[in-house]
């Protein structure tokens, strides 16, 4: 029986265990937090957007790293897998627009106690407030990883492995696991370690990097990290008026100069420093990069208020109210087609003065008045920081890793799972089920 041991208690680490256990590993889990899915908890504003409903080709434009990489993992245990998983663990799941999975009680705590009713199902063992301070290896000493021995080319008499003698297969790992040790100083023995630390963002949750320095004092290459799917910041005295407003069905345009970056449509929020929300957070995502190397270190935002209506079907609905109240004032009529926070900052862009009576108000006035109804404009000067971040961007490279184990290249016995991979993708789910799909195939690689 195989000892595996697992660092970690997130959804990644909950579902390692549950699967390793269930093939009959005996299996640890070492948390060093008080209980077992802390940032688990608070996902999808506690909700916990288990995965995404899609096909799992669909899987693959969502995520913004090394998409390629999890092939294997992701038709190893899709979405459809993730959602019968919960369901017979005892979650009813309800799917939302954007095909998101929650549970139908909206609850993340349903979500965590089915992995703890299946970790002890499975018999895995519980660590908390217990952490690793290093993890262990020691070198290979089977021969057969060794391509030519001495007594092979002395009884040859060939000069074919002659440079060659006695090297090791660059294929073949040359270390292996033999467990952890614990910041107390004990030792905890081991067949297999998956890491499954998670990244750096919500670091009040645990996510405090260990992964990352495990990996580098095992020589192990770690990319760049950044914070993913974070709130932006914006330059105008103009937005923090709408700190609170929420807009939904509305469209967005990103652009560095005249080059569009990034366009989706869907809901947004504006608080005191900038904006958020579902749409801000994808966004995120695809510009992070693009922002520091702007010029300026900006980039042009634009919100079409009225994405549903062309500029002329806009004119038409305008005119329509102007017709009806030809001797009001503008700031009198204008307040049907926004929300009440809104109309004020709209009469401060719109050149119009607000006092100005409908009938002489120009059709110059009034299309400039709807080209910024189209893009109501704001300039994203900066990214929220890993506080603020759902997921972090980096992470261990996955060059270093066998795709279709999650295995480590260079170290038998070594496997990484979920966030602390350099892996991410957008909001819907997607980030969800990279942990569940990684887990899952690095616990069927140890059996």
């Amino acid at each position: 029986m195989k000892k595996v041991i697992i660092i970690g208690g997130g959804p990644a680490g909950m579902m390692a265990a549950i699967q390793s256990a269930s093939c009959g590993c005996d299996v640890t889990i070492v948390e060093k937090n008080e209980k077992l899915g802390k940032k688990l908890f608070i996902t999808g504003k506690g909700r916990c957007n288990v995965t995404n409903a899609c096909d799992t080709e669909e899987l693959f434009p969502a995520m913004m790293s090394n998409p390629k990489f999890l092939y294997s993992s992701f038709y190893s245990f899709t979405p459809q897998d993730v959602m019968e998983f919960f369901e017979k663990a005892g979650v009813p799941l309800k799917v939302e627009r954007g095909n998101r999975v929650f549970p139908q009680s909206d609850h993340s705590s349903d979500i965590i106690r089915a992995l703890e009713r299946e970790l002890k199902k499975a018999g895995a063992k519980i660590h908390l407030h217990t952490a690793v301070q290093e993890i262990v290896k020691k070198p290979v000493t089977d021969s057969a990883n060794t391509l030519e021995s001495e007594a092979t080319l002395t009884e040859s008499g060939s000069d074919a492995g002659k440079g060659r003698k006695g090297k090791k297969s660059p294929d073949i790992p040359q270390e292996k696991i033999t467990g952890v040790i614990l910041t107390d100083g004990t030792f905890m023995e081991g067949d297999a370690v998956i890491v499954a630390t998670g990244g750096f963002s919500y670091q009040s949750t645990g996510s405090t990097g260990d992964g990352y320095r495990f990996a580098r004092e095992l020589g192990l290459k770690v990319t760049d990290i950044a914070p993913s799917l974070v709130p932006l910041k914006t330059k105008e005295d103009y937005v923090p008026k709408l700190q609170g407003l929420s807009l939904k069905n509305t469209g967005l345009t990103i652009k560095n100069g005249k080059k569009v970056l990034y366009e989706d449509f869907g809901e947004m929020m504006f608080t005191h420093f900038g904006v958020t929300g579902p749409m801000i957070l994808s966004a995120s995502a695809h510009i992070g990069a693009k922002l520091a190397k702007a010029p300026n270190g900006e980039l042009s935002a634009y919100l079409d208020l009225k994405p549903a209506l062309t500029k002329e079907q806009l004119d038409a609905r305008i005119l329509r109210e102007f017709e009806a109240g030809p001797n009001k004032q503008f700031k009198n009529v204008i307040g049907v087609l926004f929300p009440s926070s809104l109309t004020p900052v709209m009469l401060e862009l719109g050149g119009i003065p607000a006092e100005k009576k409908i009938h002489d108000i120009s059709r110059e006035e009034r299309q400039h008045f709807i080209d910024l109804i189209k893009a109501f404009p704001f300039t994203i000067t900066g990214m929220g920081e890993f506080k603020e971040a759902i997921i972090t961007r980096g992470g261990v490279s996955v060059k270093e890793i066998n795709p279709g184990t999650m295995e480590s290249k260079k170290i038998s016995g070594l496997y990484f799972a979920g966030e602390v991979l350099d892996l991410d993708a957008v909001t819907g789910g997607y980030n969800l089920q990279i942990a569940w799909s990684t887990a899952y195939l690095a616990a069927q690689a140890i059996q």
